[in-house]
């Protein structure tokens, strides 16, 4: 019989190894603070622009960590509205979205503001407002309900083969749980406000206490922490999108973090790595959105119509195959020959250039002079 973490005598009274972590962690925090200093460098619209690619990838790699694949642009316009950010180009936003993202701005831009039941509560029926997941009807803004006759279990595999990898506790203990994690997370207690992060992170979700979106919601959990850590509510690197990325290795630590000991050491190594690779990505990230805004500056005097706008930004963020005439005729929403003038337009004035590669149709590039 496996021991789960909560059953363990002593629970929840975490424990680790610091000089484990001693290094590690004043290495994130340089990178963290070395980060920091190179975004404030930048000016307020770098900072917002940058933020918002970052805050987008977060929602967007959140959800596809649980198998939810979301519309990038619906996620981007989302944010960029409810920011008061100008991008260009909106587009209309499914309610499940806008859900995800109103979580993700509550936990990342009021970083400061004590996090309670209430709230949390708020974050899970924005995530479910339909009250169901997938087709199954669940409870909703209410910790789950489910008694030790049914309990909160995660499994995988096909039906009939599944493997049980937790079991979390009984509900009628969740009122307590919970009453404890929040004091924790609400308090000034003597620990790093990294650390901290990846203790609430993996102490929510042994919880479990809703019927689904505990992942979404202990990362978000995570992020807000983070914040608190950086004291900026503008996000500069994505934890979500490095744990996509390490996906399998995510769930394995949490699985074997969750059973036989109260020591996390090896979970708290993984997640300051885990950290570490986020920040050195957002190098990548950073350079993306100096070449936006270098784009932009270069032609500050020049007049786009709404479709060439909302192109040139596409083009920018980076469009899957190259761009061709009836490509921008699709993702316009304008005829072929409209396209073609557009494009045309910005040829003549060396915005586009066409690509020397020859075949059945002409590929455009941006001109980078």
């Amino acid at each position: 019989m496996v021991t789960y973490i909560y059953q363990i005598k002593g629970w929840p009274a975490f424990e680790w190894e610091q000089e484990k972590l001693t290094e590690l962690l004043a290495t994130v925090r340089f990178q963290q603070g070395r980060m920091m200093g190179k975004m404030e460098a930048l000016g307020f619209a770098l900072q917002a622009e940058a933020s918002l690619e970052n805050l987008t990838l977060d929602v967007l790699k959140s959800s596809e960590i649980e198998g939810e694949l979301l519309n990038s642009e619906e996620v981007r316009s989302s944010i960029a509205k409810k920011l008061g950010m100008d991008i260009g180009g909106l587009v209309a936003v499914d309610r499940n979205v806008e859900g995800v993202v109103e979580m993700m701005l509550d936990a990342t831009q009021l970083y400061k503001t004590e996090l309670t039941a209430e709230r949390l509560f708020g974050w899970h029926a924005a995530l479910f407002s339909t009250g169901r997941s997938g087709m199954h009807k669940i409870v909703t803004g209410a910790w789950r309900n489910n008694t030790t006759s049914d309990p909160m279990q995660v499994v995988s595999g096909a039906m009939g083969k599944e493997k049980l990898h937790y079991q979390a506790p009984d509900s009628a203990q969740l009122g307590d749980e919970m009453n404890t994690f929040l004091q924790w997370f609400n308090s000034t207690i003597n620990i790093d406000p990294v650390l901290k992060a990846a203790v609430a992170h993996v102490w929510f979700v042994t919880i479990h206490p809703f019927d689904d979106g505990n992942g979404r919601i202990a990362r978000a959990i995570a992020d807000m922490q983070l914040a608190r850590a950086d004291n900026n509510h503008h996000r500069f690197y994505s934890m979500s999108a490095q744990i996509r990325k390490e996906r399998n290795a995510y769930y394995d630590m949490l699985e074997h973090t969750q059973q036989n000991t109260l020591n996390i050491t090896k979970w708290l190594q993984w997640f300051l790595q885990c950290l570490q690779r986020a920040l050195s990505a957002t190098d990548q990230s950073l350079q993306t959105v100096m070449t936006k805004a270098n784009f932009w500056e270069q032609h500050k005097e020049t007049i786009f119509n709404k479709r060439q706008l909302l192109m040139l930004n596409k083009l920018l963020d980076g469009i899957e195959g190259k761009l061709s005439s009836s490509k921008w005729a699709k993702m316009a929403k304008c005829s072929a020959d409209t396209a073609i003038r557009d494009i045309n337009d910005l040829v003549e004035r060396r915005v586009l250039i066409k690509e020397a590669a020859g075949g059945r149709s002409t590929n455009y590039v941006l001109s980078r002079a």
